[in-house]
């Protein structure tokens, strides 16, 4: 081995290193990286002690890099990065992407609609990351991230919208024959209301009647939006849902809209991704099919009022 080989730190180091700077947080990079956080600030002592400079300036509650720090992580995320291409370009057929999403996502909409791709594309191996948390786009090897919010979403990302957040109110046919019109007078009474980890039922409400806002004879939480629509399904109540998660069940007859009423909230879909992707043929050609699943919707119909 070289010289200047032997002089390089830790390859571990070095990555524990990259991981702490961009959280600043030895307890979130200690479980993206699955090891405890004592074995991270273990790792960070050694890199300094084996450099003889601090990257970090410690405080109570706080962790931020130090100038030397800051310059330090730029060139080994870059080193990282051509490591990266390096080990792709030994692989002939780069044509995996993962793709991550939220499970609502993945069970109302992106599920029921891969046969279509995969049958159009059979060359590209799809692997879905459905999860609450937020993926890392180069610590999870994501190639493509459906984010709700607003961009920008990040340093080095492109965020193109896949769709505006409509939301509607939803249920049952067979609950709506058995309680009544949801837009009769005092009819939103008689609904149990399901909550999803969102809970937006009072702006929903406080739009509809902005007079006199209804209150539920019953409410019911789910930390899910798939599980509040899975109960409203299964005739437990009305659930409020994005327009595109419902749709499929609406034009299936499962559900039926309560209220010509839509609710836009300051939020809508996004489909984002390095702006330097990794496999930007095949990252192409899963946009643009994004987008055309989502354009020109079906009609939905409306219960009566």
């Amino acid at each position: 081995m070289s010289a200047e080989f032997r002089r390089l730190p830790p390859l571990n180091g070095l990555r524990v290193f990259e991981v702490v700077s961009r959280h600043l947080n030895f307890r979130l990079a200690a479980e993206e990286l699955g090891v405890t956080q004592g074995a991270v600030a273990q790792q960070i002592r050694g890199l300094e002690a084996d450099l003889g400079q601090k990257l970090f300036d410690r405080g109570p509650r706080s962790l931020a890099p130090t100038d030397a720090g800051r310059s330090y992580v730029a060139n080994i995320r870059r080193a990282f990065e051509l490591i990266a291409e390096a080990t792709e370009a030994l692989h002939p057929e780069p044509k995996h992407l993962t793709i991550s999403v939220t499970p609502s996502f993945a069970s109302k909409w992106l599920i029921p609609r891969l046969p279509a791709f995969t049958a159009a594309h059979p060359d590209i191996d799809l692997r879905i990351l459905a999860s609450e948390r937020m993926a890392n786009f180069q610590a999870d090897a994501v190639d493509l991230a459906v984010r709700y919010g607003r961009p920008p979403f990040g340093p080095g990302l492109t965020a193109t919208l896949l769709f505006e957040q409509v939301l509607v109110a939803v249920a049952s046919p067979l609950l709506v024959e058995r309680l009544g019109e949801f837009n009769a007078p005092g009819g939103q009474v008689a609904y149990p209301l399901l909550h999803d980890a969102h809970d937006v039922w009072p702006q929903f409400l406080e739009q509809a009647w902005p007079d006199a806002r209804p209150v539920a004879a019953k409410n019911m939480r789910f930390n899910q939006t798939t599980l509040a629509i899975d109960a409203a399904i299964a005739g437990q109540g009305a659930a409020l849902a994005s327009l595109l998660f419902v749709r499929d069940d609406i034009e299936a007859g499962r559900l039926m809209r309560l209220s010509t009423t839509d609710l836009q909230v300051d939020s809508d879909f996004y489909l984002v991704h390095p702006r330097k992707p990794r496999h930007a043929e095949s990252l192409d050609l899963i946009k643009s099919w994004f987008i055309a699943a989502t354009a020109n919707p079906p009609s939905t119909p409306v219960s009566p009022s």
